[in-house]
């Protein structure tokens, strides 16, 4: 039997449906991402079985001042994700002073801390374990490139595949796991949550009209 675990980048992923919304006006924040994961399945084998999926993100709590509602509509979509099993690990947005060509002068920014550190550890922490047969990584981002060589190295064995998200196919990750595949924008249309969701306890989340 092949265990599969699913790893995802939040943050490259939302990144992803802006795109997404950029290129064709559709809007795909409502993503279910466990019936994402799950129509991957079988992609690469026919006894293949869902054992994790790890969901990666931060709570940008910075924002609140300009908009009250964006860490309570990102909080209700975690608990969605929740009640449909998945498991979420939240880093952090830490200051940061850069310097603007614009404005020629200093500036504050927020950057998203630990989640490419965090998918690197739980990666090499689940193959260690021996937790799973194969890694799909649902990201883009090279951050990941070092753990997944260590990973490929130590565990020749295992399977570690990318799951580009929308608009964020890289040559060095596919270099890196030549089994790697993109996900359509049909997908992101075609895996929509229900409005509402329903929670274990019975509360209903809807859906924010501006997703």
């Amino acid at each position: 039997m092949n265990r599969v675990t699913f790893l995802i980048d939040g943050f490259n992923v939302y990144h992803s449906i802006l795109s997404l919304k950029r290129h064709t006006g559709y809007l795909a924040k409502w993503l279910n991402l466990s019936s994402l994961c799950k129509s991957y399945l079988n992609l690469f084998s026919k006894d293949a079985r869902l054992k994790d999926i790890y969901y990666f993100s931060a709570l940008a709590h910075y924002l609140s001042a300009k908009d009250p509602n964006k860490i309570t509509k990102h909080k209700n979509y975690i608990a969605c994700l929740e009640s449909l099993g998945l498991n979420v690990e939240l880093g952090r947005f830490k200051e940061k002073d850069v310097f603007c060509d614009r404005c020629k002068s200093m500036i504050l920014k927020h950057e998203e801390k630990e989640t490419d550190v965090a998918i690197g550890v739980k990666l090499l922490e689940i193959l260690f374990t021996d937790s799973c047969d194969s890694v799909i990584i649902v990201s883009g981002d090279t951050d990941l490139s070092p753990a997944i060589r260590k990973g490929t190295e130590l565990f020749p064995n295992k399977r570690i595949i990318f799951a580009f998200p929308f608009a964020r196919k890289n040559k060095e990750l596919l270099s890196l796991a030549p089994e790697s595949f993109s996900i359509s924008k049909r997908q992101y249309i075609r895996h929509q949550l229900p409005n509402p969701v329903i929670l274990k306890d019975g509360k209903e989340i809807y859906k924010p009209s501006s997703w």
